[in-house]
């Protein structure tokens, strides 16, 4: 009896799920994993994390790094690189915080007009990968994960 060999081009049948389908982490992950793969195809110049990033500091102007980072859940030496490579591409700035010890983090112009138009790409992402709920599912998905995960 010959065996074909695997073409992945091909749809395979689905393998049973068994225990995993009722595991929560397990959905989350795979659910993470296609909404990070849309939003990649979308948004290729910005990765989901740098551009939360950046949405973080749009709507909390002048926040430390440090806070940035514990908001993140990011250490702060992580926290530290990616900054830096957002600076680099001139879509922020660190100033000076209130006191010597702190810098703000703020968006240059670049980075105002960057996230607009990366906003609008977010949007079409959003809508797309929650194509299949309805309206109320959607909000009642974002209360649920919400318990899992407070701000």
């Amino acid at each position: 009896m010959k065996h074909r060999a695997f073409d992945p081009r091909s749809n395979p049948p689905r393998l049973v799920q068994g225990e995993l389908s009722g595991l929560i982490g397990y959905r989350l992950r795979r659910a993470q994993q296609e909404l990070f793969r849309d939003f990649a195809a979308s948004i290729p110049d910005l990765s989901p994390g740098r551009a939360g990033l950046l949405l973080l500091i749009e709507a909390n102007p002048g926040v430390t790094q440090s806070r940035l980072a514990q908001a993140m859940a990011l250490d702060r030496s992580t926290m530290v690189g990616v900054l830096d490579a957002l600076e680099a591409r001139g879509w922020l700035e660190r100033r000076k915080g209130r006191d010597r010890r702190t810098n703000g983090l703020w968006l240059t112009r670049a980075g105002r007009v960057l996230l607009a138009r990366v906003k609008r790409r977010i949007a079409a992402h959003e809508a797309r990968v929650t194509a299949r709920l309805s309206s109320s599912e959607r909000a009642r998905l974002l209360v649920l994960l919400s318990k899992l995960c407070p701000d």
